[in-house]
């Protein structure tokens, strides 16, 4: 899969650095996967769920989310956001993920 953009991960594990060895993890795995559906994400992550458009991952545990759009036939994601948990809480990224 071709991520976009590994500097948002980047960025984000400035932001919050105990997350930053995971994101690093995440985006490892993700770079080498050839997801077709969500079945197939979540072979490798259990914990994935889809929310509206947006394919959601848990990162730290219940700490963090990785936010993303992932289109498979392309083999591209697009990291949204990383918030914490009670930023995801809050809802308001859920606009970007209705109808894309």
């Amino acid at each position: 899969m071709h991520v976009i953009s590994r500097r948002k991960l980047l960025e984000a594990g400035l932001r919050y650095p105990d997350a930053s060895a995971r994101l690093d993890v995440w985006y490892r795995v993700a770079k080498k996967a050839t997801w077709q559906s969500l079945a197939d994400v979540r072979k490798t992550f259990s914990s994935a769920d889809l929310v509206g458009s947006c394919t959601v991952f848990n990162i730290r545990g219940n700490e963090y989310r990785l936010i993303t759009w992932i289109h498979y036939q392309r083999q591209k994601i697009f990291i949204r956001y990383v918030l914490t948990h009670s930023q995801y809480d809050k809802e308001d990224w859920k606009g970007d993920c209705t109808n894309h």
